[in-house]
């Protein structure tokens, strides 16, 4: 079959034990490739041609790492249109969204390849006369990173280049809907010199690869972006083996609005992180907590800004929103708009939308006279609908955006500097935004969550030395 894409194991290009399809969500008729599904022997291959390499590629040093990644980033940058294409073909991302998170991509790539230079160590005294301490930093060794469908190549590249830059050896899982984007990501990484067995691609489901990855004995950690029902479950097999673990599991992220906001800063701040990237955002705004006396007034603002959104094909120019990514999640979307219309909600938009093809097209959905309580505002749709919740005050907003199984980001449009100081500060969640929308991060500072969003070290920034690296402390003494 001309259009079959490989896996990647120890430099080799391999086939799996079968083929799946990769349809593009904007229009069903168009088949983007037929891609090879790993096995787990497949798994097992790789994970002993990883270990087998690390000793030769730790020993070329920092140097020969920077100038790798400096290598992928170039390249990426210089493919950018054509990866956003794939990007906007396979995951329904809308064109110029999936061209900048390609570019993204470059920019992590280009960001590790100075950290690579800059891993730090300690010299302390030691108590006892003629002793010195040295504290260094070491590579973990192999492993294992399973990434999702919604970024697939800034999500991967975040992940992908600390690991190769702190000196350790990758088996890369995608998310088996949109394996096209990591597919060139790996053949960017493999054309520009990568040694054989140091980056490693593994196609296909999480219940044979993701599994395999997570258990076998040589890969010392795991690090999974994913839902949460999955992370615990990798969370229980890794405990088994001991590994290092990382886990990124989603939000329901609030995003209060007091009645001092200016409504120019805030409907499109929650626009934006409610529902731009069809919604399908670990940090979108899923909880609108709105004060009463400008409630009605965003509300109506809000919701004809949201019901303008043009929803069309992702390579649509006059698209504003792309399709959902696939019809399991389109299906889930659309049954949570009948809950909410079931558990006592308004319910504006949120059916499927007329598409100029076949796709998984969908209006995005405010739920209005939503409670806390409610199921549609507690549990991660993933998709473009927002809960609204009326409140009375300040400490009512705080405490009903703290209380979430979830913590990854959260907002606040104020014109109060004493209410943004105080929702800093009383905000249970790893990102927060004042007068931004809640979704939308850099970077080169630290990703990531509290409650059931995140688990084990930060993400991104000079953060991802902690998970990437192990502490060795040496003793010498000089007589």
């Amino acid at each position: 079959m001309t259009d079959a894409h490989l896996n990647l194991i120890d430099g080799n290009w391999l086939p799996g034990d079968h083929l799946t399809e990769n349809r593009n969500p904007s229009d069903l008729s168009d088949l983007i490739g037929h891609y090879a599904s790993a096995t787990a022997e497949d798994v097992d291959r790789a994970a002993r041609a990883a270990h087998a390499a690390l000793p030769a590629w730790q020993a070329r040093g920092p140097l020969a790492r920077a100038e790798l990644l400096d290598r992928i980033a170039r390249r990426i940058d210089d493919e950018a249109e054509s990866i956003g294409h794939m990007l906007a073909r396979e995951e329904g991302k809308i064109l110029p969204e999936a061209i900048a998170e390609v570019r993204r991509a470059a920019q992590i790539f280009r960001f590790y390849g100075g950290e690579a230079l800059r891993i730090a160590g300690d010299a302390i005294a030691s108590v006892r006369p003629g002793v010195d301490i040295e504290v260094t930093r070491e590579p973990v060794g192999v492993v294992g990173l399973i990434t999702p469908w919604n970024f697939p190549a800034a999500i991967p590249a975040w992940k992908v280049a600390p690991a190769l830059a702190f000196g350790n050896a990758v088996l890369l899982k995608p998310a088996d809907i949109v394996p096209g984007t990591a597919h060139l990501l790996a053949r960017i990484i493999h054309e520009q010199g990568c040694p054989a067995g140091i980056f490693n691609l593994l196609m296909g489901p999480g219940s044979v690869v993701g599994r395999a990855l997570v258990d076998h004995p040589l890969v010392s950690a795991i690090s999974f972006t994913g839902s949460v029902a999955t992370g615990r479950m990798i969370a229980r097999s890794a405990a088994e083996g001991m590994k290092k673990l990382q886990l990124e599991m989603g939000g329901k992220n609030p995003m209060v609005v007091l009645d001092d906001a200016d409504l120019e800063i805030a409907v499109p701040a929650c626009l934006n992180g409610a529902f731009f990237s069809t919604g399908q955002r670990c940090t979108a705004s899923s909880r609108l907590i709105v004060q009463a006396g400008i409630h009605d007034a965003f509300v109506t603002r809000l919701a004809e800004a949201m019901q303008a959104l043009r929803v069309g094909p992702a390579l649509d120019p006059s698209s504003q929103i792309g399709p959902v990514v696939s019809s399991a999640q389109l299906r889930g979307n659309l049954d949570y708009v009948a809950l909410a219309a079931a558990e006592g909600c308004e319910v504006v938009g949120g059916g499927m939308a007329e598409g100029p093809t076949d796709g998984f097209f969908q209006r995005p959905a405010l739920f209005l006279k939503a409670r806390n309580t409610m199921r549609v505002a507690r549990e991660e749709i993933f998709g473009p609908c927002a809960a609204v919740v009326r409140v009375g005050d300040f400490d009512e907003a705080l405490a009903v955006a703290n209380d979430s199984d979830y913590g990854l980001s959260a907002g606040i449009c104020t014109g109060s500097l004493r209410h943004a100081r105080a929702f800093r500060h009383g905000i249970r969640a790893g990102m927060v935004m004042v007068n931004l929308p809640t979704a939308g991060v850099d970077f080169h500072v630290p990703f990531g969550g509290t409650k059931g969003s995140s688990h084990g070290p930060r993400e991104q920034g000079r953060h991802a030395v902690e998970f990437y690296t192990t502490v060795k402390t040496s003793y010498s003494f000089g007589g």
